[in-house]
């Protein structure tokens, strides 16, 4: 009998893969033990011919599920596959937008430039890519590919997916009208997007696929419209309620949300509203009465699915009514020796559009195949039932679940409602519980679904409940230790991993295999399978590994990285125990006393706040600024083409009006884009490094201090205008805005931290959305820690209430130190609050802070005050010290070996935009103008070069980097004290061809010297210019130190470099296209503007518009 298989690419992925998890073979979904590496087993004419007709999820995971089952080789698999890469994830569709490479969705492995991947060599299996199955003769078990290809099946198993339903709306097929299905839909949108400056689109269905298809045009910088023909949003899945907070969270990203649409037409530019048109989409039309056309540039066309059942339909197999391959319990179809599988498949009169009931399909119809082959896989035959279509999903940043019983039918009668709305919060949970409360049967959660897990359990066991209004507020809300903490069932069933029916179970087995020094979360994932579908359990996989590390004598690893086996707490207590701090006052000697290597951009940034919130020296002294990251080092934050923005600080918003009229002259005389923040305060945009001091000065003379927007310290404390002017107002919020911000402002913490003040109970300034916050009362303030914004809000929780000023300020000393003192690197209060313990008597960790902070249960709150009182009375206003000291002021030069310098403009273009100017957007990864390589290997190499002096050791910061510049070219010289080495390399990182790598940090990974940008964190080997974990490359030269302590670089002479990496050439343009004579006009133009900088008929601006004359006049 010969097997087939036709299973197309699917969005489905199913949560029965059928991996039956075996100890003693660990071979991942990814890639199956070979199957060629024993002599026994069947001649290759024996074996029975599975063909599997496309390689989507649900047919990859069919055929990796059978060679497990296939233990004596007697199958022989084959797979068409119609797209040009073999299988990929669709579920992550959106994601590909992070990276644009396809292999970060492979099924597999990384995808070859054929598009195939090793494993289908590995497992010999036979992959017909770019070959559509366009024929099955059922009589004569054959199939035929468009390319002619024929191949003999023993089994056919139908699972050919489905394709986007496109309503037969006026218009769809107009230049611009897309569906979302494949990486080619995302690639050809993007594409569109860009060559017709797209800047409004509109997604036509609000079901899964649509907010994901919207997020797709979210991320391409393209206002994004939702149009969904129902009244709410997903109403498969949610309710009302449930739509009302998804919508409030949608909209608060800049999506708009239409519902109730009833779209007539899509609007050609010409006007048009039939087929005929081919003029390209212009607006939406609706029959809505009252509804104004809505002009959108591109519609992506989400509305669902439909069966791709034409194979099945041509060869007489049987069809539903609707669509779909009609299937019993084991998949098996009308035709003698054909199953279906995945959205293909029509069982009990219902399609399964879910990844997770697609991999049961394809689990089942594994083991029937098996049996079929001999196999013992027990007494009973293997059935598909059904599925549970529970499902948790982030989308658009919001988490929606949806499990069990979430919509009743109206006659059901044994149900009990139980519902949690806080609209500003963003938080909907409805719980559905039988008559009599002592059964929770399903519910619906937006916004807040971190205990999914365990209320997901409690349905699928019918658990009795003794307390249901304990299980409605949300985890957030009653104060959980940690989250995945407090939902992990110990239950060995428990379903961990709904997509690939991951039981914890099977975890826990999977890491006692491993063992200790074997087991880490990428290995894990691989040989369960567990995280790989939609990921979103993965913190769940990664507490329980954690907990059966401890089991078995071992831990998780929690190391800083691998130049410190320590986590940042743990360090932090070895080093402020110390009790002589001059044995671990710097960098150096921390890490000679702890640790080993380099250092890293990892673990140099961590220590060097930890110095910071101790010592609070300095941070651009005695080597620490070797030590800050991208944004500390400058004082500044890096924005897009490697200019600063420059924050001053207005405390509790409060600014007079001559500040205000420096501000704006400030911005004027340096051509700085201007905005006010959120924050209450203003950011002024655009500036290069070496202009920062002279900017600062001016801001000086107006009191202007230092915002350290920067750093990983106190922004802002923002406040509503309170008693002083609002008729609502009980206390001065202003002025105790004011006093709070004066009392932390620069002081360094593991994470940034915000605060508020309101002035009465209806909370103006957000107070309860911050890191810390008050709000006034009749007798004092309510103090509340905790909370913060963001992708994941959090409303702080109340620490204490009617307290006046003073005690405030005593709890915050003592609260903000011991979040300093022992919090993680880069973890926020509310997540560090989180997993802090809970008090004695219960209550969850705010009980906890209330006996440390306020009861002084551990003994520590003179150490807390005292050390907080240090930072305070060491403060110092970081610009303030720059602008004063000639010293400072030289490390923001642009280039060590000149005082020349290079204008913003002249290494990215900058565009009006409402008359104020910005960096032109960055071109997508992959487009032009990114991912720069050397036009050949060794591109110099043969050129004749000479030893070019570029200054004196003493001119370079030590374990750090400067620029120089030769001729047009901006070089990275690296001084690499601690090895004794010196590297030189191009300053222009290749990624996004921004001129920074000068600024970013160095040490090494495994040995090898490295620096990472500081705009991305690519990492590049200092000796060879290869891309560390990547495919780019930057070009070196030799470095040399002679006796008069002279560095010297090797170099190619000044017009062959600046061939290759002059900065005019590189420049980032608003346009594709290059122009080579163009870029070589402007090299000249900016030699002879450097010839005479004080000339202002030399000026870059100037010589640029003589450029552009010259041009018109041919």
């Amino acid at each position: 009998m010969k097997i087939l298989f036709l299973l197309a690419t699917s969005i489905l992925v199913s949560k029965d893969e059928v991996f039956a998890f075996q100890p003693n073979v660990f071979s991942s979904s990814s890639k199956v033990s070979s199957r060629y590496s024993f002599s026994c087993g069947m001649a290759e004419e024996d074996k029975k011919k599975i063909v599997v007709i496309g390689n989507g999820m649900v047919g990859q995971r069919f055929m990796e599920n059978m060679l497990s089952l296939d233990t004596e080789n007697k199958c022989q698999l084959a797979t068409f596959c119609e797209e040009k890469r073999a299988a990929y994830n669709r579920v992550k569709l959106t994601s590909y937008f992070e990276t644009l490479d396809p292999s970060d969705l492979s099924m597999t492995s990384e995808f070859k430039e054929d598009g195939t991947t090793s494993w289908y060599e590995e497992n010999g299996v036979e992959l017909f890519l770019n070959d559509k199955a366009v024929s099955i003769d059922t009589e004569k078990k054959v199939i035929t590919g468009a390319s002619g290809k024929t191949m003999e099946y023993d089994v056919a198993v139908m699972a050919t997916g489905s394709f986007p339903f496109v309503p037969p709306i006026p218009g769809a097929k107009r230049p611009g009208v897309f569906v979302y299905r494949t990486i080619e839909d995302l690639e050809s949108m993007l594409a569109y997007a860009k060559e017709n400056n797209v800047k409004s689109a509109a997604v036509i269905g609000g079901g899964l696929l649509g907010l994901e298809a919207a997020k797709a045009v979210a991320d391409m910088k393209v206002e994004s419209h939702i149009i969904e023909f129902a009244d709410i949003l997903m109403c498969r899945q949610i309710d009302e309620g449930g739509h009302d907070a998804l919508v409030g969270k949608i909209e608060e990203m800049g999506l708009k949300v239409h519902c109730g649409a009833r779209t007539e037409s899509f609007v050609g530019t010409d006007g048009s509203t039939d087929n005929e048109s081919t003029a390209p989409v212009s607006a939406l039309r609706f029959s809505n009465e009252g509804w104004d056309d809505l002009d959108v540039q591109m519609v992506v066309v989400s509305a669902g699915i439909k069966p791709r059942d034409e194979l099945a339909r041509e060869a007489g197999i049987g069809i539903g009514e609707r669509g779909g391959v009609v299937v019993n319990e084991q998949l098996q179809t009308s035709a003698e020796d054909v199953y279906a599988i995945g959205e293909i498949a029509l069982y009990n009169n219902f399609i399964y559009g879910l990844v997770a009931p697609g991999y049961d399909m394809a689990g089942v119809a594994a083991k029937v195949v098996a049996k079929d082959l001999g196999y013992d896989i027990g007494d009973d035959l293997p059935e598909f039932t059904g599925a549970d279509l529970s499902t948790k999903l982030k989308l658009l940043g919001c988490d929606v679940a949806s499990f069990g019983v979430n919509q009743p039918r109206p006659d059901d009668t044994d149900v009990s409602e139980m519902v949690w709305n806080d609209s500003k919060g963003g938080i909907y949970r409805k719980l559905i519980f039988n008559k009599d409360r002592t059964k929770l049967r399903g519910g619906i959660l937006v916004g807040d679904a971190g205990d999914y897990n365990k209320l997901h359990q409690l349905v699928t066991s019918e658990t009795e409940i003794e307390n249901p209004a304990i299980l409605l507020a949300p985890s957030s809300g009653r104060g959980a230790v940690d989250e995945e903490e407090d939902t992990i069932s110990d239950d060995p069933n428990a379903l961990i991993c709904s997509c690939n029916d991951v039981t914890r179970g099977t975890i826990a087995a999977a890491v006692a295999e491993l063992g200790v020094d074997g087991a880490t979360l990428p290995v894990l994932k691989k040989c369960t399978r567990a995280g790989t579908g939609c990921g979103g359990c993965e913190p769940q996989v990664k507490t329980i590994l954690g907990q059966e590390l401890e089991k078995l004598g071992g831990a998780l690893s929690t190391h800083m990285c691998e130049h410190f086996p320590y986590s940042r707490p743990e360090l932090m207590a070895k080093i402020r125990l110390e009790e002589d701090l001059t044995q671990v006052d710097s960098f150096e000697k921390i890490l000679a006393k702890y640790g080993h290597g380099d250092g890293c951009e990892t673990c140099k940034p961590a220590v060097g706040s930890i110095l910071a919130s101790l010592v609070n020296d300095m941070i651009l002294d005695q080597g620490r600024d070797a030590l800050q990251d991208t944004n500390d080092r400058a004082l500044a934050n890096m924005q897009r083409g490697g200019t600063y923005s420059v924050v001053p600080r207005v405390p509790g918003g409060e600014i007079t009006p001559e500040q205000l009229i420096v501000l704006g002259e400030t911005a004027q005389k340096y051509g700085l884009y201007s905005k006010i923040t959120g924050a209450q305060r203003v950011d002024l945009f655009g500036a290069a490094k070496w202009q920062l001091p002279d900017i600062w000065e001016d801001l000086g003379k107006a009191g202007l201090e230092s915002g350290h927007a920067y750093g990983k310290a106190l922004r802002t404390v923002k406040s509503c205008v309170g008693s002083t002017w609002c008729r609502y107002g009980v206390q001065d919020s202003v002025s105790f805005a004011v006093r709070v911000e004066n009392r932390y402002k620069g002081i360094r913490s593991p994470h940034k931290m915000k605060s508020a003040v309101s002035g009465c109970v209806r909370e103006c300034a957000e107070a309860v959305g911050k890191d810390f916050g008050m709000i006034a009362t009749e007798n004092g303030y309510n103090l509340y820690v905790g909370g913060n914004g963001g992708a994941n809000p959090v409303h702080a929780e109340l620490l204490a209430t009617d307290i006046d000023e003073d005690t405030v300020l005593k709890y915050l000393d003592r609260y903000i130190m011991y979040y300093i003192l022992t919090a993680d690197r880069l973890e926020r209060t509310a997540s560090w609050q989180r997993k802090l313990p809970s008090g004695k008597n219960g209550g969850g960790p705010i009980e906890h802070l209330k006996e440390v902070i306020i009861e002084d249960s551990l003994g520590i709150c003179d150490e807390l005050d005292k050390r907080m009182a240090h930072l305070i009375d060491t403060y110092h206003d970081e610009w303030a010290e720059v602008v004063k000291d000639p010293e400072r002021r030289k490390k923001f030069k642009q280039f060590v070996n000149t005082d020349a310098n290079q204008e913003r403009d002249e290494m990215i273009e900058f565009v009006d935009m409402r008359g104020q100017y910005r960096p032109t957007d960055w071109p997508a990864d992959g487009t032009p103008q990114t991912n720069w390589k050397p036009p050949t290997e060794n591109i110099f190499s043969k050129s004749e070069k000479k030893w070019v002096v570029v200054g004196k050791t003493s001119d370079f910061p030590v374990n750090a980097a400067g620029a120089i510049l030769y001729g047009d070219t901006q070089l990275a010289i690296f001084n690499n004290e601690k090895r004794g080495e010196w590297y030189c390399t191009q300053n222009m990182c290749p990624h996004k061809q921004a001129f920074v790598l000068s600024q970013g940090i160095i040490g090494d990974v495994a040995g090898t010297p490295k620096v990472a940008c500081p705009l991305h964190k690519k990492n590049f080997d200092l000796t060879t210019g290869l891309e560390i974990d990547g495919d780019l490359e930057i070009i070196t030269f030799n470095v040399k130190i002679d006796d008069n302590d002279q560095v010297l670089v090797e170099l190619p002479s000044v017009e062959e470099v600046d061939a290759i990496l002059g900065t005019h050439g590189l420049r980032v343009n608003k346009s594709d296209c290059v122009n080579l004579a163009e870029d070589a006009i402007k090299v000249q133009l900016a030699k002879e503007a450097k010839k005479n900088p004080s000339d202002p008929k030399r000026s870059s601006t100037v010589l640029m518009a003589k450029m552009e004359n010259k041009k018109k006049k041919g």
